[in-house]
């Protein structure tokens, strides 16, 4: 079956276009050949090609490569995405080098190999493909800041606890440092990574989040790295991975303490050689990131049990930030509720939501096992649930005032839900220890705390 792809192929010899549009026009749609460079400019005004084969060489008894390398630029400057396949019948290691340098994707040798040669095509698609997606995303990605921004606010409260955080956020944002977010559960580990990169140099590039506890050993390496098409059964298209999506910016790692020892091995390699490999390619892709990494985890205590490489530890904790709980920082507990109060208030009634003085002191005095994350679901049902503009003590239900009311109901869903929250605020958050209390694995209360929203 032919690809659904526009192939062009520039060559001043007549027999090398003949063989190639007869080998290509089987597997692709068009081919379009021309012996003169000199069509170029218009044929680019005129069609976006996925992949382009060009002649290093059109003066008889030239050998230089100058040509195609003027050629090559002049290509770009029409298309910055464009697949360049360089064709000289003058094998040269170190015009190859330069060939790849200036942004040609291969470097095919006449007479060429036919099956070989429709693979580098092939790969040329994919990777034009990729660097399209990638263009795109960061088109985007002024207009996603500022909605990201407003959606992940960090509230700059006046506890101390969180004023130690201000200060090494201010330090550490400017420089190229990895640095790791401790803390419990709903702590805004999430909030900060964010800020740490609106106050980066890099803020005006990608910051891409990956949620490790989600991934498992089938789908790690295409999820972080990317696959060309092909590489596996269900890899019908090329995939970008998300180290090179998020190159020139931040590269966020969520729950990085729950990867397996294999998956921490990959991980290093593609970290201390800034460079990364799709699976089914053989081509490095290099990439600069700047890594802010998250756990809830100790992972010191993991190194001493030998569940964490210490290698991978000492590489993405130059810098430790702990987030402390919110029942440690309860002077900032009102601001938050304000905050989150007029967020749900604007979304779901486009009116300003006040709390009494009896409602304040409700939630201060709160233990908050699901720390920020538990107050915003607090206001956000709050919210939804009154029909006034100012909320009252009585219209905040704790999750354990809500099993009270809930005991005798034999709804296995609610069951459910409430043995995991009892699990939760037992466990002060600690997934493994509550999928331990619960008798079921940390994937599958992962899955649940999704299926229910309690993450």
């Amino acid at each position: 079956m032919k690809q659904d792809s526009k192939i062009l192929v520039i060559d001043d010899n007549k027999d090398v276009l003949v063989a190639l549009k007869l080998l290509l026009q089987e597997h692709f749609n068009q081919v379009d050949t021309f012996k003169s460079p000199n069509v170029l400019p218009g044929q680019l005004r005129e069609e976006t090609y996925d992949a382009i084969l060009l002649d290093m060489n059109f003066v008889a008894g030239m050998n230089t490569g100058n040509e195609g390398f003027y050629w090559l630029n002049k290509i770009f400057e029409y298309d910055r995405e464009a697949a360049v396949l360089f064709l000289t019948a003058y094998a040269d290691v170190e015009k190859a080098v330069q060939a790849i340098q200036q942004g040609a994707l291969d470097y095919i040798e006449k007479p060429w190999d036919d099956e070989k040669l429709v693979a580098s095509v092939l790969k040329a698609i994919s990777q034009r493909a990729s660097k399209k997606e990638i263009r795109r995303l960061k088109q985007n990605q002024r207009h996603l800041n500022q909605r990201l921004r407003k959606d992940h606010t960090l509230i700059r409260g006046k506890s101390p606890a969180m004023q130690s955080v201000y200060q090494q956020l201010d330090k550490v944002a400017a420089t190229e440092a990895n640095v790791l977010l401790l803390g419990e559960n709903g702590t805004g580990k999430e909030v900060v990574a964010r800020e740490l990169h609106h106050l980066s140099n890099r803020s005006n590039e990608m910051f891409v989040n990956v949620d490790l506890a989600a991934l498992n050993e089938n789908i790690f390496e295409s999820e972080l790295f990317g696959h060309v098409r092909g590489a596996f059964t269900d890899a019908r298209d090329a995939r970008t991975g998300r180290f090179e999506m998020a190159s020139g910016g931040t590269l966020f790692l969520d729950e990085i303490g729950n990867l397996s020892l294999n998956m921490q091995a990959k991980l290093l390699v593609a970290l201390q050689n800034r460079e990364i490999t799709p699976v089914g390619s053989s081509r490095k892709i290099p990439v600069d990131i700047r890594l802010v990494s998250a756990t809830n985890r100790s992972l010191e205590d993991m190194v001493d049990g030998g569940g964490f490489r210490q290698d991978l530890l000492y590489r993405i904790n130059t810098i430790t930030i702990e987030l402390p709980p919110l029942r440690e920082r309860r002077e900032d507990i009102p601001q938050l509720a304000h905050y989150f109060a007029n967020l749900y208030g604007q979304k779901y009634h486009q009116r300003e939501i006040t709390l009494s003085d009896q409602a304040v002191k409700k939630l201060t005095e709160h233990t908050w096992p699901g720390n920020i994350r538990e107050l915003q679901h607090q206001m956000e049902k709050a919210v939804i649930m009154n029909d006034t503009v100012r909320l009252g003590e009585k219209d905040l239900m704790f999750a354990q005032a809500a099993r009270q009311r809930s005991r005798q109901t034999l709804n296995l869903q609610e069951n459910e839900r409430m043995l995991i929250e009892e699990a939760l605020e037992k466990t002060r958050n600690n997934y493994t220890r509550a999928a331990a209390e619960l008798g079921i694995t940390r994937r599958t209360l992962y899955n649940k705390l999704k299926h229910y929203g309690l993450q």
